[in-house]
């Protein structure tokens, strides 16, 4: 369907028989996503996720700080998990699989730009049709995210860690930004509008993430967390 037609289809009123054969069996898909990304990821041990964008280029400086991350976080045993996409994705794939840790890929199909590296584990590559799902397997697996630059799908997937933590919904994990000329910005708008201008935030809710410039900032802060806690899923 085109963009207009799917605007027109959810202004018609729809028959008992064709919210029974779409909107019913729609349930079945996403209950089968939910049970296979549950049954892999259950296995793969302490994972910390990596976001950014999948436009980055491998010349932009922040592909290889990607790269460094995943190095760094499976040293010291953490999995790797990405969106599975090009860009940043792939970085911290790459980084994890050259220093043979987990890599896992949680990819998503969209008509451009999605498509899965090279660097995922053959086992460890998860398809989904949903967002909402794909980001639950990130929330429930990941003990911390290190968070690059990128555009809108990394705001969505920053900000529903955030809101998932801020509202007690998940247990409090890391959350490191990296790149202070990139993050500034939307961390100055944060405190001096949300904050203390129309005060919608607390201020303790400024220390629900770390911003960081390099690799080994980002990493450092994720294993100092977690040397005082026993390592699980996080709901």
């Amino acid at each position: 369907m085109t963009s207009e037609e799917k605007i027109r289809s959810a202004f018609e009123n729809k028959n008992w028989q064709e919210i029974k054969v779409t909107d019913s069996w729609q349930i079945f898909k996403i209950m089968a996503e939910f049970v296979d990304g549950f049954e892999k990821l259950a296995k793969i041990g302490p994972c910390v996720s990596i976001f950014g964008s999948a436009r980055t280029a491998e010349t932009n400086p922040y592909y290889d700080i990607a790269v460094e991350c995943g190095r760094l976080l499976t040293e010291r045993g953490y999995g790797v998990i990405t969106g599975g996409g090009p860009g940043i994705m792939e970085a911290g794939n790459k980084g994890a699989h050259m220093n043979g840790g987990k890599s896992v890929g949680l990819n998503i199909e969209l008509p451009f730009e999605q498509f899965h590296n090279k660097y995922i584990d053959h086992n460890k590559l998860l398809e989904f049709d949903y967002f909402f799902i794909r980001k639950v397997m990130f929330m429930k697996y990941s003990q911390g995210f290190i968070v690059l630059p990128g555009g809108m799908g990394t705001m969505d997937e920053l900000f529903e860690a955030i809101t998932l933590i801020q509202t007690g919904k998940i247990a409090r994990f890391p959350i490191v930004l990296v790149g202070k000329d990139y993050w500034s910005g939307l961390i100055d708008w944060i405190t001096s509008t949300m904050l203390k201008k129309e005060h919608n935030i607390h201020e303790e809710d400024l220390n629900l993430f770390r911003l960081v410039d390099t690799a080994e900032e980002a990493t450092e802060h994720i294993f100092r967390f977690y040397d005082k806690y026993v390592l699980k899923p996080n709901f």
